[in-house]
């Protein structure tokens, strides 16, 4: 391990001295890829260098307490050294965690989709609560939300709805998210009171560039439509609305949300970028299985993550076995709880495969 972060120290302490050379900052890109290394390797060398302090503090302090007569300064250093023996173990594990490699992804802002599952109408109602719940927790990280797309039912549920969120780090903490989500509550159109079982599914793919996936433009076919829903009568009188096709895979992006055509269709390029990048992502992570297969799930949508429990108050997470009882709070975007303790076992899974 200390090969290693000897050998990160040597790289950022280059690339420290390469991001303060006019000639590299003239030339932009490579300077910005070079500042983004220089940054994520920031934590690891800042860390290790405290790890190094503490380490010689300790080494000084026990010659010091082998070396010295007087009394009070051998107490003195002994309080030194069993401080700074006491550090180093919880410093050397901080920096296991920290060498663990970085998903590529986690930087990347994110496109979601929610689809009513099993439970017709009340799923979709259900796929609403979950598009509130989602929206309200980027507002509380500061994060832009757009919607993409939206088939709402007419007592106010969504069969579907996709929407992009930006902002910083949004992929490595709405990766999670992915999955089945099964809600078990007594529906608003139950007159009877019983308690019904429903499930909406998530995705959560990360926004990718034209670089990162290539698509043929005679691979593309494009239809335009009237979109529907709310927007005033602009909506239906222009055909806007732009459903994109990848013939190879027949996989199938449409956006409505905007005005323009032209937006829509960059929306849902995006969208179909996205979900490409999805499956070679997957096609990745199945050669990685031992990490992939761990607690925390392989973010399969169609593996069932989460239930909901409104007579209980209670929701699980049944990846890592959390149970959290204020419903209320949780369905009004208060997720960090729940997200990070997710983050603390997947990490812990991958330092777990790192070790092997």
């Amino acid at each position: 391990m200390f090969q290693k972060l000897d050998a990160v120290e040597k790289r950022y302490d280059e690339l420290t001295n390469q991001i303060s050379d006019p000639e590299v900052i003239a030339r932009t890109s490579e300077w910005q890829k070079l500042m983004k290394e220089h940054s994520d390797m920031t934590p690891i060398v800042e860390k290790y260098r405290e790890y190094k302090k503490v380490e010689a503090n300790y080494k000084e302090a026990r010659e010091m307490l082998e070396n010295e007569t007087d009394k009070e300064m051998k107490d003195l250093a002994e309080m030194e050294m069993l401080e700074a023996k006491e550090k180093l173990p919880g410093l050397e594990e901080e920096l296991k965690f920290l060498l663990i490699p970085k998903d590529p992804d986690d930087d990347k802002n994110v496109i979601c989709e929610i689809r009513g599952g099993a439970g017709g109408e009340e799923a979709a109602l259900f796929a609403g609560t979950l598009f509130r719940m989602y929206t309200m927790y980027a507002e509380r990280k500061h994060w832009k939300l757009e919607i993409l797309n939206e088939n709402e039912t007419g007592l106010g549920g969504y069969k579907e709805v996709s929407f992009m969120v930006t902002g910083k780090g949004v992929y490595s903490r709405l990766k999670f998210e992915s999955g089945v989500h099964r809600v078990q509550r007594v529906p608003d159109t139950e007159s009877s009171g019983r308690i019904h079982t429903s499930t909406s599914t998530v995705a959560v793919l990360p926004v990718v560039e034209d670089v990162e996936i290539e698509i043929n433009p005679s691979d593309i076919k494009m239809d335009v439509y009237r979109a529907s829903g709310a927007g005033g009568q602009h909506v239906n009188k222009t055909s806007s609305a732009v459903r994109l096709t990848h013939i190879p895979t027949g996989i199938v992006a449409e956006c409505q949300t905007e005005r323009s055509q032209l937006q829509n269709r960059e929306y849902a390029m995006r969208l179909l970028r996205s979900r490409l990048y999805e499956i070679e992502k997957q096609k990745r992570d199945s050669e990685l299985a031992n990490e992939r297969k761990s607690q925390v799930g392989s973010g399969d949508r169609s593996e069932k993550i989460r239930t909901y429990n409104y007579p209980q108050g209670r929701i699980t997470d049944h990846r890592i076995g959390l149970s959290i009882y204020q419903m209320e709070d949780f369905l009004n975007g208060n997720l960090d709880e729940m997200i990070d303790s997710l983050i603390a076992a997947d990490r812990a899974e991958r330092l777990k495969g790192e070790e092997q």
